[in-house]
């Protein structure tokens, strides 16, 4: 009955069509004093008017209105003719790529965005959106460059989009495996915003140092996931109480899974340190080759004075990771301590050789100049420290 009904409506708008059609054809006739059986040639045919082109100021703002009213396939047609008689127009490069980013068109958009970039290359919306339209194209390494270098142009200032870009930058560093970095970002996510399942998701990933995305999580892991997660949010959110409740938790209920104990050591820390080693002692035997428990342990065991018990450490870890530059400045750090001065010389070179915008890396190799007694390279690697803390500092403040 309702495709009948549809029938007789399309039907209906046909018949208006033509009564319409015939009205138009009669007034015609009856301008022209011709009969409807009249001969062509008698009829005098009608100059034929061309249709006045439409200006920029008009595209422009049928444009803003067609998108303001939703019409976004509209939209995009408009703005494109408009961009065609004004290819510098960088606000309409803007809204094109917002509204086709709205479309899920994503290529077309990172065009867009591309033109704006072009000629303001330290807009941060432009390259924030570039950003998440290749973290929709599954093009992960140039989304990460862009979400960051967003950051970096202060994308903070638009709040909205800003959170959008800190959960896509933390949920990429984890999959990359830079598990600090993405939890210093994460953590920057709104109190408010951290209960949604998502989020929980970004943290329980970076707790237990999974290099995925929430979208890879296997059906089997994914309750492993949230309540590590849960964890991760009681954290950031700062309830220790409730965060040492939920590891406990993971720990008992996860006695084997690796980075668990790791997780629960590094909370510690700062309360029980003694407890905290025993920890990271635990998941080294679930995971001989856990490269950052064995990095936590050298730093503990060295500030407490006991470099020869902390070396073993270190130097696994440059053994697991040698073309990491944290165990090389752990170990030249512990060589250091046993009097080691020319071996830490050596081991705090590599790690500024593979890491040389680290300013830690080139503090550390300064420290060991000066004892080695070589002044003037102890100088040069005083002033890179500087420069890059300096630089740092700059970009943390924005």
């Amino acid at each position: 009955m309702r495709l009948e009904r549809r029938r007789h409506h399309r039907r209906g708008r046909l018949v208006r069509r033509v009564a319409a059609a015939a009205c138009v054809v009669l007034l015609v006739l009856a301008r022209t004093g011709a009969a409807p059986h009249a001969s062509p040639q008698a009829a005098a045919k009608p100059k034929q008017v061309p249709a006045p082109r439409s200006t920029f100021a008009q595209l422009s703002a049928a444009a803003a209105a067609a998108r303001e009213a939703g019409r976004l396939e509209d939209a995009v047609g408009l703005y494109r003719k408009a961009l065609g008689l004004r290819p510098s127009w960088d606000e309409g490069h803007w809204y094109l790529g917002t509204v086709l980013y709205e479309l899920q068109r994503h290529a077309e958009a990172r065009a867009a965005f591309a033109q704006l970039l072009r000629t303001q290359p330290t807009h941060a919306g432009a390259m924030a959106l570039t950003g998440l339209c290749a973290f929709a194209q599954g093009e992960h390494d140039a989304a990460l460059r862009a979400l960051l270098q967003a950051r970096q142009l202060n994308i903070q200032q638009t709040p909205e989009l800003a959170d959008v870009v800190r959960y896509h930058a933390g949920i990429l560093l984890t999959r990359f495996g830079e598990f600090e970095a993405g939890t210093q970002i994460l953590v920057e996510l709104p109190a408010d915003g951290m209960e949604s399942p998502r989020v929980v998701e970004a943290f329980g990933l970076n707790l237990l140092r999974m290099p995925m995305l929430p979208a890879e999580i296997p059906g089997e892991a994914r309750s492993l996931v949230q309540l590590a997660g849960q964890a991760g949010v009681a954290m950031a959110t700062r309830q220790a109480a409730q965060a040492a409740a939920l590891l406990e938790r993971l720990v008992a209920e996860f006695p084997t899974t690796p980075n668990v104990h790791y997780a629960w050591g590094t909370f510690l820390l700062t309360t029980d340190p003694q407890r905290a080693m025993a920890q990271w002692r635990r998941e080294l035997e679930i995971s001989p080759g856990h490269v950052a428990a064995r990095l936590q342990l050298a730093a503990e065991l060295l500030k407490q004075g006991d470099a020869a018990s902390a070396r073993p450490h270190a130097e696994g870890a440059v053994q697991v990771a040698p073309q990491e530059f944290a165990p090389r400045l752990a170990l030249g750090q512990v060589l250091l301590g046993l009097g080691d001065v020319a071996g830490a010389v050596g081991e705090l070179e590599t790690g500024v050789t593979l890491a040389p915008a680290s300013a830690q890396a080139h503090y550390l190799l300064a420290i060991a100049y000066a004892r080695a007694g070589r002044p003037k390279d102890a100088e040069r690697e005083r002033a890179a420290f500087t420069k890059l803390s300096g630089s740092a500092q700059a970009s943390g403040s924005r």
